[in-house]
Parts: C-alpha cells; sequence; structure tokens
C-alpha cells in the first residue's frame, strides 16, 4: 500500500469517538471481544473435556497426550495466519477474510457443542484453526490502517484493542467453565458458538459507518493468470493432503504423536521460510530488509515468552486442577476459573501501561528493551513456582495465590511485549507484506506452542522444580541479552520505535 492509499484510507475513518481512539477502533474492539470469548471459553474446559473420565462427561485421553493436542491446537490455531494473511494481501482484503473467518469459528463451536466424541473433536478442531487464522491477524491489521503512522496515539491504541481482547478471555472461563464444569462440557461449548456469533453481528452492523476504507484494500492482489494457478493447485493440494490422510490414518501410518511431531517440526521451519522469502522478494526494500532482519530477535524473544504464557492453559490448568487447594476464603473454585487470571490483570493494567507509554513519550523503553522486560518476567513467573514445591513437597495441595502470583508475574511481563509487538508489526512490515507480517508475529505463538507440544509431556508432580526451573531461567537469560543487545538492534529498525 503505497502512501496516497494510507492517507486516504485514514481519512475515511471517524478519528474521534472512543476513548479519544477513532471510532472504528469500537467495532474491532468489540468483535475481537466476542472471538475471544468463544476462543477462551471453549480452551478453559477443552484440557478437562479431553482427559476427564468418560462417566464425568469427558474422552478419557491420557493426560500427556491431551497437554500436547491443547498445544498443537494453539500452534495450529495460529500457524494458520498464514492462509488468513494471504487471502487478505492478495484476494480479499482483511475485512471480508475476517467475517469468513468468523463464520467458520462459529460452525467450528457448533460441531464441538454436539456429543458426537473424539470425531466431533477433531472436525471442530480444523473448522477453529482456519478460521481463527483468517480472523486474528487480520482484524489486528485494520486496527493499524486507523492510524497514520506518524500518529501518537497508535501504541496506546493497540493497548486498548488489547485489553477488549482480554475482555471477551476475562469473562469467558467464568461462564463456559462454570456451565462445563458443574453441568455439561458441550453446553459449554454452545455458548462459545453463541458468543462468536455476537462478534459477527457487531462487525457487519457497525462496520460500514466506522471502518470506513480501511480493511477494503487488496494491498498485493492476484491478476487473473495468477488467480487460475493459485486456485488449480489449491484444489490439487487439498484432495491429495485429504487422500494422503485418509490412508495414512486408515493404515496407521499417522498417529496422533506423529502428527504432533510433524507440526511442532513446521513451527520452526514455515518462520524461517516466511523471513526468507520476504527478505528476498524484489518488493522488499533495503530499508525494509534492515527492518526485517531487526524482526529476527525479537521473533525470537516472543517465541519464548509465548512458550510460557501459554502454559497457562496448559500446565498450570492442569496444576490448578490436581495440586491447587480449590476452598479457599469460604469459596469452592473451579480449576477453570484460573483461566481468568491473565485476562483479569490485563484489563486491570493494560490502561496503566497505556498511559505509561504515552506519559514517557521519547523517554520510554525502546520497542527491543520492552520485549526484554517481558521476557524477564515470564522467566520469574515460572522461578516463583519452585517455592511450593521445594518448601512443601509434591505431595500436597498448594494454596491458589502461588497461581495467582505467577500469572500476575507473566501479565507484567505480556504488556511489556505483547501490545508493543503488534504496533512494531505494522510498522517494521514491507508495504507489500503488510497482513503477512502480521501472520509472521503470530507465528511467534505458533512455534512457541510447537515447542510446547513437546515439552509440555516431561511435566508431572514429581519433575517440578527442575520443569520450572529450567524453562524459567532461560527465559531470564535470553532477556539479558536482549538487553544488553537491543541497542543494535534499534539502529536496524530504521527510525522505527
Amino acid at each position: 500500500m503505497d502512501s496516497h492509499q494510507k492517507r486516504k484510507i485514514v481519512q475515511s475513518v471517524p478519528q474521534k469517538g472512543f476513548f479519544g481512539q477513532p471510532k472504528g477502533l469500537f467495532t474491532l474492539f468489540f468483535t475481537e471481544f466476542w472471538e475471544r470469548f468463544s476462543y477462551y471459553g471453549m480452551r478453559a474446559i477443552l484440557l478437562y473435556y479431553m482427559y476427564y473420565e468418560v462417566t464425568k462427561g469427558g474422552l478419557g485421553l491420557d493426560q500427556g497426550t491431551a497437554a500436547s493436542i491443547m498445544a498443537i491446537y494453539g500452534s495450529l490455531v495460529y500457524m494458520s495466519g498464514i492462509i488468513g494473511g494471504w487471502l487478505a494481501d492478495r484476494l480479499l482484503g482483511t475485512s471480508k477474510t475476517v467475517f469468513y473467518g468468523g463464520v467458520l469459528i462459529m460452525l467450528g463451536h457448533i460441531v464441538l457443542a454436539l456429543p458426537a466424541g473424539v470425531s466431533a473433536l477433531f472436525i471442530s478442531m480444523a473448522l477453529i484453526v482456519i478460521g481463527t487464522g483468517l480472523l486474528k491477524p487480520n482484524v489486528s491489521s485494520i486496527v493499524g490502517d486507523l492510524y497514520s503512522d506518524e500518529d501518537p496515539r497508535r501504541d496506546s491504541g493497540f493497548s486498548i484493542f488489547y485489553m477488549g481482547i482480554n475482555a471477551g478471555a476475562l469473562i469467558a472461563p467464568l461462564i463456559v467453565g462454570t456451565v462445563g464444569q458443574q453441568y455439561n462440557f458441550h453446553l459449554g461449548f454452545s455458548l462459545a458458538a453463541v458468543g462468536m456469533l455476537l462478534g459477527l453481528i457487531v462487525f457487519m452492523i457497525t462496520k460500514k459507518k466506522n471502518l470506513g476504507l480501511a480493511g477494503t484494500y487488496v494491498p498485493n492482489p492476484l491478476t487473473g493468470e495468477e488467480k487460475k494457478k493459485v486456485f488449480s493447485r489449491l484444489g490439487i493440494g487439498a484432495l491429495l493432503i485429504v487422500i494422503l490422510g485418509a490412508v495414512s490414518i486408515s493404515t496407521g501410518l499417522l498417529t496422533i504423536d506423529r502428527f504432533i511431531f510433524m507440526v511442532s517440526i513446521l513451527g520452526i521451519v514455515i518462520p524461517a521460510v516466511y523471513f526468507l522469502v520476504m527478505y528476498r522478494s524484489s518488493k522488499t526494500t533495503e530499508v525494509e530488509r534492515s527492518r526485517l532482519l531487526a524482526y529476527i530477535p525479537l521473533f525470537i524473544a516472543a517465541m519464548m515468552f509465548w512458550a510460557i504464557q501459554e502454559q497457562g492453559s496448559i500446565i498450570l490448568a492442569r496444576y490448578a486442577d490436581e495440586r491447587t487447594q480449590l476452598s479457599f476464603a469460604g469459596m469452592e473454585l473451579q480449576s477453570s476459573w484460573f483461566q481468568s487470571l491473565n485476562p483479569l490483570f490485563i484489563v486491570a493494567l493494560a490502561p496503566v501501561f497505556a498511559w505509561l507509554w504515552v506519559k514517557l513519550g521519547n523517554r520510554q523503553p525502546t520497542t527491543p528493551r520492552k520485549f526484554s522486560l517481558g521476557l524477564l518476567f515470564a522467566g520469574l513467573s515460572f522461578i516463583v513456582m519452585i517455592v511450593p514445591a521445594y518448601v512443601n513437597g509434591t505431595e500436597t495441595l498448594v494454596n491458589p495465590m502461588w497461581l495467582v502470583l505467577s500469572f500476575f508475574l507473566v501479565v507484567l511481563g505480556e504488556l511489556c511485549l505483547s501490545p508493543v509487538g503488534l504496533s512494531a508489526t505494522t510498522k517494521l512490515a514491507p508495504s507489500a507484506f503488510t497482513a503477512q507480517t502480521m501472520s509472521l508475529w503470530f507465528l511467534t505463538n505458533a512455534s512457541a506452542q510447537a515447542i510446547n507440544a513437546q515439552i509440555v509431556r516431561f511435566y508431572a508432580p514429581e519433575t517440578e522444580i527442575i520443569y520450572f526451573g529450567v524453562i524459567g531461567g532461560i527465559s531470564i537469560i535470553l532477556g539479558l541479552i536482549l538487553y544488553f543487545v537491543s541497542p543494535k538492534i534499534h539502529g536496524m529498525m530504521k527510525g522505527v520505535n
């Protein structure tokens, strides 16, 4: 997108009307609010649904397998952002891609709400994986379209948007988790479907008035000849995948463990290929190449951060269910409620961080140093989990405040890294790959969870100290390294702060 198109888009968006931000932020805030309600409501009970006994309404899967499936599911959700980014950049534009993604997500939750066992689980996963890949990177990309590159409200706008994401994630476990654990898992999943429906309604009713031209442009459209080639290749590729999948599953060649391992490899290979293609493209300028190189250490740092943060819904969820006192201060807690801690702290603290970055202005830490702080806090969130096991052993139930502290620390890191990473990605992206670079940002999470799929198998109560200590220690070391090399990285960003 050239500078003239960018100015035209910004001018078409009402620039005042939502907390001093462009009016379109209202539409995107509540679209993502309900999408995250549906996704995190489902995730709050999915692990338990997989490993609870059939007599308790679950599928009765092995705990280690269930944990790996959770990680690989999350990896595929973010990995599929490649599809969404490509469709938006080359074919549909971000607005249409967001709508189609929301429809697929809703259908996925409807399938999961049906009591059809493991088959429904995997069909639902496929629909939600593709749908989230279409919606999530593109709704964030539209947020970037609302602002000029020089607009000082940009970082605070992304922080407000991020607060909307987490407001949906906050109430989801309390509602969906309670219904799912106390009454019926499938009823809980049906509430997730309703949440996505509400998000689609908000988007369709308000987008024309609030978004203007944002999301309507196709930055790098396919020519007529390219469309023919792409569609024929996609059709042949999809057919081959279906045939190979059917044959390999029926013959026993493709098992769950082998599929998980394959996705773990893809989690490393795909972003490496992505960087290479964009760097070597003739459409990428020399300045943009320098910015891409600066983006690599930020990508690695974000990947390490998400490897810890995403274990909140896997390892810490299991910890809450098996190792934590669920009777506290006269209340009976549901283990799924702990999934609300992360978004609760973000909703409470996001305005503080948004105000802080604006208040500091040019004196605020550079983007690489904010990332390094994120790694330090993430590492500490795992280190503190060593203490109860070291003091009282692993045979006794733990005070729930240890989990509260762990989630609080990782949120401090998340607010240093995640909204800042979203904003930096829109500014560092080559102009020919805007939506696809946003997809690359979400690949940090995909890669992290692809690696987690192998790591989470090593967790057990008897390995707690080593497990939390090693992972937390690695994050702290990487954070310190990033802090000291940040001036070099900042110079390669060529004027982007």
